[in-house]
């Protein structure tokens, strides 16, 4: 006859899959009431081993066995989630995804062509209804495969980053003064004089002109003070044909100093005369 009992603790992990045909409050909330599920053990991990003399009395050993059995009915029983916790779980799920906001077919934008080095970079910029930037495209020269197609799809991470929601203000953050070749003076913008890198000027350039980071630039706005930019915008703002006209402009192009680079048609009269 045996004389020692020995218990050995396990912790099992294992997941359920169900499929469905819709999602919703009501699915969710039944899915522990379902049977159709499929069990998948993941994983199963030794706790503890005990080993207990077999010299105790019969009363403790039935209430032990008694309580092991109710520990087995418990395990066995489903956990009914309410209506209530499985309503968050749902909204906490549509809440951490976002949404992306894609681009219109046909979109403002601008190019920028500089030299940094012996390196010619253009960047391309899209831009929204509202001028906020959706998207860019990032082209150089001199540069073998490899460094395009990674500068491609790099533009397009940014790019599918800033259609989901991310500001560019982390991004600029991120990238501003990294440094890695070529870098050196910038020929061809009026704002940036110098980078350190590629991405170091690309960063620069968009956070001057869509954030107006004049912390960012080299060499000071075009503009007038700010006092004066702020009076100019409220007397502006009274002004349709100048709303129109920053409607239809690249943000990005025109920066703060749009009304310097509009030219004034009105005075200029075309006659359309056809051919007798």
């Amino acid at each position: 006859m045996a004389k020692y009992l020995v218990e050995t603790y396990y912790t099992c992990s294992f997941k359920v899959n169900h499929y469905l045909d819709n999602i919703d409050e009501n699915e969710i909330s039944n899915l522990e009431k379902r049977d159709d599920g499929k069990f998948e053990i993941l994983d199963v991990k030794l706790d503890n081993r005990k080993t207990k003399n077999l010299d105790i009395s019969k009363i403790k050993e039935d209430k032990k066995l008694n309580n092991n059995q109710n520990l087995i009915k418990d395990i066995k029983k489903p956990k009914i989630i309410s209506t209530e916790t499985s309503q968050q779980f749902v909204k906490k799920i549509n809440e951490s995804v976002s949404k992306r906001f894609s681009m219109p077919d046909r979109r403002k934008g601008y190019i920028q062509k500089v030299t940094i080095g012996d390196h010619k970079v253009y960047l391309h910029t899209g831009e929204y209804e509202d001028g906020k930037i959706g998207e860019i495209f990032i082209d150089t020269s001199k540069e073998g495969e490899l460094v395009k197609a990674l500068m491609n799809n790099f533009a397009i991470a940014i790019s599918l980053g800033l259609q989901y929601g991310v500001p560019l203000d982390e991004f600029v953050n991120a990238y501003v003064n990294t440094k890695f070749e070529p870098s050196g003076k910038v020929f061809g913008n009026d704002r940036i004089l110098s980078a350190t890198s590629i991405l170091d000027y690309i960063f620069r350039e968009l956070a001057i002109s869509y954030l107006g980071r004049e912390d960012l630039a080299h060499t000071p706005s075009l503009g007038t003070s700010d006092k004066n930019l702020d009076e100019e915008e409220d007397i502006d703002g009274q002004n349709q044909f100048l709303k129109i006209v920053k409607d239809i402009t690249s943000k990005g192009f025109v920066r703060n100093n749009y009304k310097k680079k509009l030219v004034d048609l009105s005075d200029i009269r075309i006659s359309l005369k056809g051919k007798k």
